[in-house]
């Protein structure tokens, strides 16, 4: 597949899942009898190979991660040039497969290097830290990016506390996926036990960022996108920022306040890069913890480096985290709600939901449909990577919110049951 795009120079890494090193093993030795010349960046978290196809200008990579999944799930993320290969093009690579078209080729060979000290070296020249006494934890839930943050946030001259920062592909105290309350409930307790400023936890390929704030409160992926954008556009007056289905509208409406450029998109850290792109937008960010920065770096998703800049504005600033957003209108708002659904029907669902508000309601329907309501709105979109529907709500009060999400959940219940 590579190879017929005219691509010779491709990295490939992996998570510390079980799984991993066999599938690692296949994989390699296909794209050589192809003709590529593998890379091999060993284990390591998946911005680590965004990094390095960027920093030593390869034609693609492959990282082998579950990503948030399950220990017992695997998978690829691609990279075709410094893009993520998705949608049809991955409809392409299946269907060559399937017909096991590949065309063997001469000068396939492996060579093993290691970005470490590169992306370590470009953090440590990239952060300018006011102070470096600032307290905080890391969660890196026994995924692939543990390892990786505490040598760069030590080249900093940072001093995290570590949890869980040791690789374990059984992931073995709790689910790597800081979008889940439950996940964060370690990183709060030490947090609030030991009065630090700050908590991060990562997901287990560690493209994705959740913050505990010192009162012991999740910091959603919008709220953190308002602190970002606001010292973004500081430095860049009207600069275009992406935010995608699920974000808070106060979000959109900061951006706007404080001169910026707010653009609404999909779901996804595939389709947010390519936005980023053609937009020419110096952040992205979703509520997922995914957050891109093209301003200083190179527009992917790290959540080691997102955390970096975090702690870049803390350390500058005379008040917390939290009190950043003191100016923030106040909403009631739920976190991301999943609820399973066969992938067979999910999107069908869905497009039932939109043909049902449409003649009504004003929706947007670019991912899912996010539904207007009076003091609010809904989301029903289908999950890109697992068998599930994904919800979230939003009110100017705590009525409005559960007589909006009473509504919509009825609606939806309505049709799962035809």
């Amino acid at each position: 597949f590579y190879s017929a795009r005219g691509l010779k120079r491709v990295a490939v890494g992996r998570d510390c899942r079980l799984s991993s090193p066999r599938l690692h093993e296949a994989l390699c030795a296909a794209l050589i009898e192809t003709g590529i010349r593998v890379i091999d960046i060993g284990v390591g978290p998946t911005p680590l190979l965004y990094f390095a196809v960027h920093e030593l200008g390869l034609d693609g990579g492959i990282q082998i991660t579950g990503s948030h999944n399950p220990p017992d799930e695997n998978g690829f993320k691609m990279m075709v040039g410094k893009g993520s290969l998705y949608g049809d093009d991955i409809a392409e690579l299946r269907s060559t497969m399937e017909r096991e078209s590949f065309t063997l080729a001469p000068g396939g060979s492996l060579e093993e290097v290691d970005p470490t000290p590169a992306y370590v070296k470009r953090a440590a020249s990239d952060i300018d830290l006011g102070r470096r006494d600032i307290r905080f934890a890391v969660d890196a839930g026994n995924g692939a990016g543990g390892p990786l943050a505490l040598e760069t946030m030590n080249a900093l001259g940072l001093e995290p506390i570590a949890m869980l920062c040791e690789m374990d592909g059984t992931f073995p105290v709790h689910h790597a996926d800081p979008t889940e309350p439950e996940t964060l409930e370690m990183l709060r307790d030490r947090v609030l036990s030991e009065g630090l400023e700050l908590g991060f936890a990562y997901d287990g390929d560690a493209d994705r960022v959740g913050v505990i704030d010192a009162r012991g409160e999740v910091i959603w992926g919008d709220k953190l996108m308002i602190i970002l954008s606001r010292a973004l556009l500081e430095k860049h007056p009207g600069a275009t920022i992406i935010g995608e289905v699920k974000c808070s509208q106060t979000m959109y409406d900061d951006i706007e306040a404080h001169g910026g450029r707010g653009v609404l998109w999909k779901t996804g850290h595939s389709l947010i890069k390519t936005k980023m792109k053609e937009e020419r937008a110096l952040l992205a960010g979703e509520m997922s913890g995914h957050i891109f920065f093209a301003d200083r770096y190179y527009g992917f998703d790290d959540a080691i480096y997102a955390t970096l800049r975090i702690l870049e504005i803390v350390s500058r600033s005379k008040v917390p985290l939290h009190e950043m957003l003191s100016d923030v209108p106040e909403t009631f708002a739920t976190p991301e709600i999943r609820v399973d659904c066969e992938d067979s029907s999910k999107f069908d669902l869905v497009q039932r939901v939109v043909e049902h508000y449409r003649p009504t309601r004003e929706l947007n329907d670019i991912d899912g449909a996010r539904i207007q309501f009076e003091g609010g709105w809904a989301l029903v979109r289908a999950s890109n990577t697992q068998p599930v529907l994904v919800l979230r709500f939003e009110a100017e009060s705590a009525g409005r919110l559960e007589a909006i999400r009473a509504e919509v959940e009825s609606v939806l219940e309505r049709f799962r049951d035809d």
